[in-house]
């Protein structure tokens, strides 16, 4: 699955700087709280390339931060452990689950070993254990899985289809069995794109790819709490502060909006893309969010106050962003555009920040 190039625009012409908000309210500066950003222009990224004429769709890093998994090239998932090595022959390989190209990675929150991957073309998700090189179960489903997301407690999964239906999987015994297995739940799928959880467990947030905000509701009841306009022309990313404090969500107006949790009202918006918004990740301390979108760009903007702090170049467009579960590090993927003339595409996995 190849990222399309953009509106046309000449790749050769410089990507601009984002463009300089207001000043914000002195008491939400870096200063006044104490906090000392890194120094992210002192940091530059590191492009690993692999040959292939399909972009890599997805990275993800484990719990502990030691590992990262990257997929969508092929029916291979490729496990790196960054502090040791990102060459490609340094990856650990995981086959034998899938019968098509993998499209969609997520770790179990409360296990660094556990994970599951699902494919469109397949329908399945399988799941596996890193420390094992034969995959430990295999779901076929009847509709084609395009985003899976654990809850916090590691025992439900909730994922999307093609169809932009949501469904739930769980983890449990049946009758005699003496070990817990994943299953299709008996509840009616909702619709949606994305969906994340609450820090509880308690609640989800959904997004579809054409409305113009998300949802908000009780789990796993899926009781409607809430709505919230949010975005012309689609709600397209959503990421939840890990201090509990904001709900960004990223739409195809290339506009950011971060929501008060409190009060459930826009208290921000980040204007600095020039593109629709694919993917939004918050750094580990809440203070940095990460903006993947149409441009060959990853822009990191101040939480507290929206401000753009660094753009980082891309050899792609990144279909994701992933920030590190406890550095200022994050990863990235895609595959960089074909030239006439020039070298073939190739996939991307990259790392900007502190790896060490």
């Amino acid at each position: 699955m190849s990222i399309q190039p953009n509106g046309g625009k000449d790749d050769t012409e410089e990507i601009p700087p984002p463009q300089k908000p207001p000043s914000p309210p002195p008491h939400t500066t870096f200063a006044a709280r104490g906090v000392h950003p890194p120094t992210f222009s002192a940091f530059k990224p590191r492009d690993y390339r692999i040959t292939s004429t399909q972009a890599m769709n997805h990275v993800a890093w484990n719990c502990d931060g030691k590992k990262l998994a990257a997929v969508g090239i092929d029916k291979i998932t490729r496990v790196w452990t960054p502090e040791k090595s990102m060459e490609t022959r340094s990856a650990t390989s995981f086959t034998g689950g899938h019968s098509d190209d993998v499209d969609y990675v997520s770790w179990n929150p409360t296990h660094p070993e556990l994970f599951c991957t699902s494919s469109q073309r397949d329908r399945r998700i399988v799941f596996w254990d890193a420390r094992q090189s034969r995959h430990v179960q295999q779901l076929s489903l009847k509709a084609a899985p395009t985003y899976t997301n654990y809850s916090p407690d590691g025992r439900w999964i909730i994922w999307a289809s093609t169809q932009h239906q949501m469904y739930t999987l769980a983890l449990g015994k049946v009758g005699e069995e003496t070990k817990e297995q994943w299953r299709l739940s008996d509840k009616d799928p909702v619709t949606g794109t994305t969906a994340i959880f609450n820090h509880a467990g308690t609640g989800l947030v959904l997004t579809h790819f054409s409305e113009n905000g998300f949802r908000v509701l009780d789990f796993p009841s899926f009781e409607v709490r809430d709505f919230s306009a949010a975005h012309v022309g689609g709600c397209s990313a959503v990421a939840l502060d890990p201090r509990g404090r904001y709900l960004a969500t990223g739409g195809n107006d290339s506009i950011v909006n971060l929501f008060d949790l409190q009060d459930w009202i826009c208290v921000r918006t980040i204007t600095s893309c020039d593109h629709s918004i694919h993917a939004l990740s918050f750094s580990f301390d809440g203070e940095y969010i990460a903006l993947a979108s149409g441009g060959t760009y990853i822009d990191i903007c101040a939480t507290e106050t929206g401000m753009p702090l660094h753009r980082v170049p891309s050899l792609v467009a990144a279909s994701t962003v992933s920030w590190h579960p406890s550095k200022h590090l994050f990863a990235y993927c895609g595959q960089t555009k074909a030239r006439e003339g020039g070298p073939p595409p190739v996939a991307v996995v990259s790392l900007f920040g502190l790896v060490e």
